[in-house]
């Protein structure tokens, strides 16, 4: 297959163009930088702007978009500048993206965009499916659900639209894991407020692997929760990090002094989404790293 990558160069970009380039497949890169490609994205190539494929002749021999790119959104407090950006690098890039594809005679058959499990806001303890509705909405739901509506447009030119919510994905470089992995070595690592409040959670391998599914199934359409089928609690997950790296983690950091420090986006760490992948289940997809104990010590052990 020719595909189109949009976040080749992030964190889960750089996993697929590895596993894809492994199978033969033809990747380009939409980047910013797409000098910094090949390097980064296994020798993918880079393009700066969509109009050099159909200049060389590439836009009509595509096979499949694949649409990830989006600023960090937990990077910084969601200032009006910042909730600017991550709008810009996730919805506006989307309609470009997909205005650009209404304009080719000859296009993919396939969409396969971002999203987060995010969408649903905070469900509290309810069990969350893809047919489940949304609970208390913020900023963050709110920008899912413009950033999907923007890839759905692409269903009326006559592409298959896949919208991935993706939980927070651990691998062995880079990503949530890497974040906390220093403060935790350090015996410093502790639950979030009460500590109950549910967080999904996906290994980089099993993402990678279902992303590759629904490229591969032309019945695969809609929405799709990328995350393990075993969400863990805030207290569970400080539990098992806290044993994988053996060092205590007895600290508390109060629900208050979070809101007082990152605003609104406090949310992300204070609410969560008892999410699990049920139609990824019911189509029999096999997670090879469904457990979170045994999924840190895997990818752990990948980083000595």
């Amino acid at each position: 297959m020719r595909i189109l990558l949009t976040g080749g160069t992030g964190l889960i970009g750089r996993a697929l163009c590895g596993l894809w380039q492994s199978q033969g497949h033809e990747l380009i890169v939409w980047s910013r930088r797409p000098e910094q490609v090949p390097a980064l994205c296994s020798g993918a190539r880079g393009v700066g702007r969509l109009e050099e494929l159909e200049n060389s002749g590439s836009a009509s021999a595509l096979d499949a978009v694949v649409n990830l790119a989006g600023a960090p959104i937990a990077d910084k407090p969601w200032t009006s500048a910042q909730r600017t950006l991550l709008r810009k690098s996730r919805v506006a890039l989307t309609k470009e993206l997909v205005d650009w594809l209404g304009r080719q005679a000859h296009r993919p058959r396939l969409l396969i965009s971002g999203s987060a499990v995010g969408w649903y806001g905070d469900c509290g303890e309810r069990m969350i499916d893809e047919p489940s509705r949304q609970g208390t909405t913020d900023f963050g739901s709110e920008l899912c659900g413009e950033w999907e509506r923007e890839a759905l447009r692409a269903e009326p030119l006559g592409m298959r639209v896949v919208l991935l919510r993706t939980a927070p994905v651990l691998a062995p470089q880079g990503g949530m894991l890497e974040k906390l992995r220093l403060p935790f070595s350090l015996g410093l690592g502790g639950r979030l407020g009460s500590g109950n409040q549910w967080m999904p959670w996906i290994h980089i391998d099993d993402l990678t692997r279902l992303i590759d599914h629904v490229l591969q199934s032309d019945d695969c359409r809609g929405v799709f929760n990328a995350c393990s089928p075993a969400p863990a609690t805030n207290a569970e997950f400080t539990r098992a990090l806290a044993r994988a790296l053996h060092r205590p983690a007895v600290l508390r950091v109060p629900a208050w002094a979070l809101r007082m420090a990152l605003g609104e986006m406090s949310v992300l760490l204070l609410t969560g989404q008892r999410a699990v992948p049920m139609r990824a289940i019911k189509r029999g997809f096999k997670f090879q790293h469904p457990i979170l104990k045994e999924a840190l010590a895997e990818l752990l052990a990948r980083r000595k």
